[in-house]
């Protein structure tokens, strides 16, 4: 017999409720907030305009189906299913701190806060939840297929990101380093950089383009299920024995950037999470690529 289908709520915790755990009562927090010039009211009205958005959307959940919920502190110790339907209740962010955690699972975005949101991952609102969920529990159910990138280090260390993986020092300073195709069309160049940066379509509304946009680069960047990837190098310094000819360029399904070290450290971390790095020693190697996974966003 096959389980029921469970919703999975992912959330994260409010600006309000972290003031309330760090400052007390309300009162201090508000306290807290008037000497910054910000006024707590705004602040109490986007966390229940949340509050109720995760009532609204828990109440549109079948009766026959199971449901829990998760916040995003605790995505690392979930185990998610195969039959789980992944509703992240917030801002667009959450879906990409949600997406590594997934194979396959279809992911339904609400924003609780619309106006405030771009919405390019949180793309419906707490009354559509039900209609969703039946569309995400029907066989071949539509979904965009979001690329991902990937990268593997010669240990077999694995990170997955939605939008984007940086690689470079801890402090963002100064990064020695050799980066190639990870083939032979072409020897790998020693750079030294603030650190590389390798993202989706999806990332490209964000960081990547900041990137793109600052450097006036002539590449087309890729959408969101578009089977290729951008890459930029941050600020790459010439010198007698370090080069700037191969700061930025396309990857397709079957090619790959590989980044060897050449300084004492350096980490990747995916869609801005530095806690969640990979750590990498002189003479180690990272692959980056497209994931074989994607995003199925609803």
């Amino acid at each position: 017999m096959s389980l029921a289908p469970r919703a999975v709520l992912v959330h994260r915790t409010t600006e309000y409720a972290e003031l309330l755990a760090r400052h007390g009562t309300h009162g201090q927090a508000a306290f807290f907030l008037g000497g910054r010039g910000r006024s707590i009211g705004e602040v109490v009205e986007r966390h229940e305009r949340t509050r109720r958005a995760l009532v609204d959307v828990a109440a549109a959940v079948p009766l026959q189906w199971r449901q829990t919920t998760v916040e995003r502190a605790d995505l690392d110790r979930f185990l998610f299913g195969p039959e789980d339907v992944v509703v992240v209740v917030g801002q667009d962010g959450l879906v990409a701190n949600v997406a590594k955690y997934l194979s396959g699972q279809p992911v339904v975005g609400i924003d609780t806060d619309p106006g405030r949101n771009p919405g390019v991952l949180v793309r419906h609102r707490p009354a559509d939840t039900s209609k969703l969920l039946a569309h995400a529990a029907s066989p071949g159910a539509a979904a965009d297929e979001l690329t991902m990138v990937e990268a593997v280090a010669d240990d077999t260390q694995r990170l997955l990101a939605l939008n984007e993986i940086y690689l470079g020092p801890p402090g963002h300073q100064t990064a020695r380093y050799r980066l190639g195709p990870d083939d032979d069309t072409a020897p790998a160049e020693p750079q030294a950089s603030s650190g590389v940066l390798v993202g989706t379509g999806t990332g490209a509304t964000g960081w990547l383009r900041s990137l793109w946009q600052q450097r006036s680069s002539t590449l087309a960047l890729p959408g969101p299920t578009s089977p290729q990837l951008a890459w930029f190098v941050r600020e790459a310094w010439p010198s007698p024995v370090t080069g700037t000819s191969y700061v930025e360029g396309l990857l397709t399904r079957t090619q790959k950037l590989r980044l060897t070290v050449e300084s004492d450290s350096l980490i990747a971390f995916g869609d801005g999470i530095e806690s969640d790095a990979l750590r990498l020693t002189w003479g180690q190697s990272v692959r980056v690529g497209i994931c074989a996974d994607s995003l199925r966003l609803l």
